[in-house]
């Protein structure tokens, strides 16, 4: 049994290392996608769910994207991100189990609870502590915008993915280079009226795109 030739085992090391490449390269767009671009278009944030009062579809480590809508289309069963305190920055994202009007003021109030919560939260949600309904959610993913503060993720994901693409743009110019060689070494051998090895005409028909 023949060795592999050289020149077929590093097309194929040079075709795998171009696949995972354009697949990372791919991955990272997609997330920043999700992280940073889509919710940028609708004026929404990316938040991290971080405790399980609404498993098991928001477990924690979700990212959920919330996007601002007006009042008159949130409605019970939805998802809404709050401040758990008016005017603080700590929030929560419980579902909407009931709404009504305050008697003295007459806005609109929200009473939440979590999924995995017995009992709804103790007090009801005003218009003005809302952030936003969850548009959508990215389980684990949240670990990650955890992770990566805002001013770092604004580069950190560009940077990467520019990095993945440079990267797969010379793997497959190293193999386009490879495939014009043994073009080469098969012409002049031919013009010398040398006999071609089969291994070379075979690498060069599989490396043929």
């Amino acid at each position: 049994m023949s060795a592999p030739h050289p020149g077929r085992t590093r097309a194929v090391i040079s075709a795998l290392s171009t696949g995972v490449s354009a697949g990372l390269l791919l991955l990272i767009l997609g997330l920043g996608a999700l992280v940073i671009a889509v919710p940028a278009l609708v004026g929404g944030v990316p938040l991290t769910v971080l405790t399980g009062s609404m498993r098991p579809q928001l477990p924690p480590g979700t990212l959920v994207v919330v996007r601002p809508v007006p009042i008159e289309d949130i409605a019970v069963g939805d998802v809404i991100t709050f401040q758990i305190e008016s005017g603080q920055p700590a929030v929560a994202t419980h579902r909407v189990i009931a709404r009504g009007v305050d008697s003295a003021s007459g806005e609109v109030r929200f009473t939440t609870q979590g999924d995995a919560n017995n009992t709804p939260d103790p007090h009801r949600v005003q218009e003005a502590q809302i952030r936003g309904k969850v548009w959508y959610a990215v389980p684990y993913l949240g670990w990650v915008n955890q992770a990566i503060d805002g001013q770092t993720r604004s580069w950190a994901i560009p940077a990467l993915a520019g990095a993945l693409f440079i990267y797969a743009a010379w793997t497959f110019g190293s193999g386009a280079r490879e495939k014009i060689q043994a073009r080469r070494r098969r012409d002049t051998s031919r013009q010398r009226g040398e006999q071609v090895q089969p291994d070379e005409l075979e690498l060069d028909v599989a490396a043929a795109p």
